[in-house]
Parts: C-alpha cells; structure tokens; sequence
C-alpha cells in the first residue's frame, strides 16, 4: 500500500503564491507518472500538471504560465509551485502517483485551495 500525503494548500490573495507538496510513503518500489488534479464545487476533477520519471512535465491550459510542477525522487515528492493565483484557482488539489511497473494509481487525500479576490 502506498500513501500520499499533502501539505501546503491553505487562503491566499489573488495574485498571491502557494506551494503544494506531496510526499509518497508505504511499499514503495518505484513512482512513475506523478500529477496534480483539482476538482471545484459542482465539477469534475481535472487534470492541473504532471510530471514523468524522466522530468516530461504537461499542464492544464488555465494554468500554463503560472504553475511549475517539480519533483524530488530522493524525497518521494512532487511539488506543485502556483503563481499568479485567481480565485478560479480555487479548488480541492489532489496528489496523484503512479507506482510500480503497473503503474497502480494511488491519490492523496486532496488539500483545499482557496483564492479570494
């Protein structure tokens, strides 16, 4: 079993910054694709940045620009640093990693981000 664990996620001002972090913990034999996806008050989760194992990163087109997604395979973690921020940015933000060679995707529990204008 794998657990991912969030931590950053909180209020900001528009045009303020945060910086999510993601750390994996568990049977831990190799992390694959690793991402973050958010979902808001009556929608669907969608995808905001991922980041392969060989550093391959994709972002979402409202959030091109002002997000970086990073990782630290020492650590087990992804990073999701977030600039610029608007209050459409608000949302659950949820950690995501894939793991092994089956590439089993495992969640975090997800952190709120709140954008206020």
């Amino acid at each position: 079993q794998v657990q991912l664990v969030e931590s950053g996620g909180g209020l900001v001002q528009a045009g303020g910054s945060l910086r999510l972090s993601c750390a994996a913990s568990g049977s831990i034999f190799s992390i694959n694709t690793m991402g973050w996806y958010r979902q808001a008050p009556g929608e669907q989760r969608e995808m905001v940045a991922t980041i392969t194992s060989g550093g391959s990163t994709n972002y979402g087109n409202s959030v091109k620009g002002r997000f970086t997604i990073s990782r630290d395979n020492a650590k087990n973690t992804v990073y999701l640093e977030m600039n610029s921020l608007k209050p459409e940015d608000t949302a659950v933000y949820y950690c995501r990693a894939r793991v092994g060679r089956y590439e089993y995707p495992y969640w975090g529990q997800g952190t709120q981000v709140t954008v206020s204008s």
